[in-house]
């Protein structure tokens, strides 16, 4: 990106270290569309929880079973029935363990599908947004919303929610097999109830809170850390080590608080549930032997009942639990969202059409543009390109000479005037019909990992082996392709770490001749490439621009002397416009520019 957008953006949300805003109260809204993702998986969801009900519903019969074996069976001394008994025991527990197993299994498949759903939709969106969006964010917090935040949602909108559907319903069947059983002891246990709902409702925003503070600070660690494993070559030329693992330090500091602080909160929560349950049990039996008596509960009814405040608050519990879970996933849950919502700022229009085969005639009328909406990079900017004309961009860093290019293909959206292209206002047609005519080569010819034949035929992937190697030998590139053992078939790593600079600009070149574009952008496109390699590329350049509009920035002139029209960009406009010869004549800014890099 050029000078011009990073010294124009809003710099306080492009840093790794800036924690995002926290949302106050919880939308709800959030959590229903997250609800979309799981409906499409509601039919093994009901499988699932069809399974747990009966295997919860089972295991209910188990207290039922000792309570009519401790009243009946061994007071009577029936072996027999006692054996019996047993064996509907190890059933229960067997039906009870069996469906779980197999309502485990569905829900972990469903649970993928959900995030494999989550993620090609934020990826899709992803791939829409317009290049302001990467502009103003560093892309270790894109990343983290991506891969990371996903991954810790999936289980709440798999398992979470059977879980809390199964505990509900768990919790109203003890409550009919208690009441049944006797309803004085049931009230002692239900008595617990009123204090532990006291307590979620005063711990739960703060745990809210704590995890939305989690979050941020684990996106700004993710931030830096994609920031420096990028720019490790440039941290160990300058012997930054020291400082960045002290940066890392720091960072890894201030998550490990926040998480602590949140696992503070979270592990309240159990322990006050599980001492409620401990009070109530015991209260049972204090109630139950001391006060009631055991002329009017006998002793099954006792344990049974105990067995049951043990399963009630069992649920109580899971259900704590789950509210810890969906605490910490609804910050995530507000991330994802965020970026599914942001909006696609470059878009088709609705009424948008196909933009015929372009001829080439680029048109800019009193354009008016801002990376942030309030400094002018561009003001009142015109300019009539004919059909076939090489035009050259030059001028100081920053003063808009990529901002031009960038708009012609309309990765940005004007503030006011009108680009036409044949005529065509740019806004007006599809961008893919746009963008598919067009070729640009940046100074930073990213390579992707994969084959080097892959990377040539990346706009173009029905291109033959021949027009792949055809369009490497008019840019000079297949002779060095063909040293390599396995030559176009040979695996580049990440951003092409196998291949000098220069060889990564004659690529994408080879990439560029290949998609055969109506009108090329040219941004440094040789800065890497040696001035032996250059000249013999020049070839190449001139059979890339024969007859097609070609823009080319470059800030040595030499290369830019036999254009058509050589423009010379400052204070928001063209200061100056003609050929190589007439420009020095005039003497001007372009004559000082040259004589300057001639010394």
């Amino acid at each position: 990106m050029s000078e011009e957008v990073k010294t124009a953006k809003k710099p306080q949300r492009n840093k790794y270290d800036i924690d995002e805003s926290l949302e106050s109260p919880f939308d709800i809204r959030h959590f229903k569309r997250a609800l979309k993702y799981v409906g499409k998986y509601k039919g093994k969801m009901f499988l699932a929880l069809t399974l747990s009900a009966i295997a919860a519903v089972t295991a209910l019969f188990a207290p039922v079973i000792t309570q009519y074996a401790l009243d009946n069976t061994i007071p009577n001394k029936d072996t027999r029935q006692l054996f019996i008994l047993a064996g509907l025991l190890v059933l229960t527990i067997a039906v009870s363990v069996g469906f779980s197993t197999v309502r485990s299994r569905i829900m972990t498949i469903v649970g993928q599908d959900i995030v494999l759903d989550m993620r090609k939709d934020l990826f899709a969106h992803l791939q829409e947004l317009a290049f302001e969006y990467y502009d103003s964010r560093p892309h270790g917090k894109i990343l983290a919303r991506v891969i990371g935040y996903i991954n810790s949602v999936s289980d709440l909108l798999s398992n979470g929610i059977i879980t809390f559907i199964l505990e509900i319903f768990n919790l109203i069947f003890i409550t009919i097999f208690m009441f049944a059983m006797n309803w004085q002891l049931s009230l002692v246990i239900l008595a617990g109830l009123p204090i532990f709902a006291g307590f979620m409702a005063i711990i739960k925003t703060r745990q809210r809170k704590a995890w939305q503070a989690v979050s941020n600070k684990g996106s700004n660690l993710n931030a830096y850390l994609h920031e420096s494993i990028a720019g490790v070559k440039i941290t160990q030329a300058f012997t930054r080590e020291e400082e960045n693992s002290a940066i890392y330090a720091r960072l890894s500091d201030d998550f490990r608080k926040r998480w602590m602080t949140a696992v503070k909160c979270s592990n309240l929560v159990w322990p006050v549930a599980d001492n409620i349950s401990t009070l109530v049990s015991a209260a049972i039996y204090f109630v139950g032997l001391i006060i009631v008596g055991p002329q009017t509960i006998t002793l099954g009814v006792i344990v049974a009942m105990g067995g049951y405040a043990g399963r009630f608050w069992q649920p109580i519990m899971n259900l704590s639990n789950l509210f810890n879970n969906f605490i910490n996933t609804v910050a995530y849950l507000e991330r994802i969202f965020e970026t599914m919502d942001e909006p696609v700022t470059v878009k088709d229009a609705d009424d948008a059409y196909e933009m015929p085969e372009i001829k080439g005639n680029v048109k800019f009328e009193n354009v008016d543009f801002s990376y942030d909406g309030s400094v002018n990079v561009l003001e009142n900017f015109s300019l009539d390109v004919k059909p076939g004309q090489s035009i050259a961009l030059v001028g100081p860093t920053g003063a808009g000479k990529t901002t031009v290019v960038s708009l012609i293909s309309r990765f940005y959206n004007i503030n006011s005037g009108k680009i036409l292209i044949d005529g065509n206002d740019i806004s007006k047609v599809t961008l893919h019909s746009l963008r598919s005519q067009m070729g640009i080569m940046l100074q930073d010819s990213f390579i992707f990992s994969g084959t080097i034949r892959d990377n040539i035929r990346y706009g173009r992937l029905d291109a033959t082996d021949e027009e792949i190697r055809a369009a490497c030998k008019i840019v000079g590139a297949d002779e060095f392709i063909m040293s390599f053992p396995k030559g176009y078939d040979t695996e580049v790593k990440e951003r092409g770490s196998v291949l000098s600079q220069g060889q990564k600009q004659l690529i994408a070149f080879a990439r560029t001749i290949l998609a055969d574009p109506k009108i090329l952008v040219l941004d440094e496109a040789t800065s890497s490439i040696d001035a032996k390699t250059e000249r013999g590329l020049q070839q190449g350049i001139d059979h890339l621009l024969k007859g097609r509009t070609s823009f080319i920035i470059a800030h040595r002139l030499s290369t830019i002397k036999s254009c058509d029209r050589i423009l010379y960009i400052s204070d928001k406009g063209i200061a100056e416009s003609g050929t190589h010869e007439e420009l020095l004549a005039k003497k001007g800014l372009y004559y000082k520019l040259y004589t300057a890099q001639s010394i």
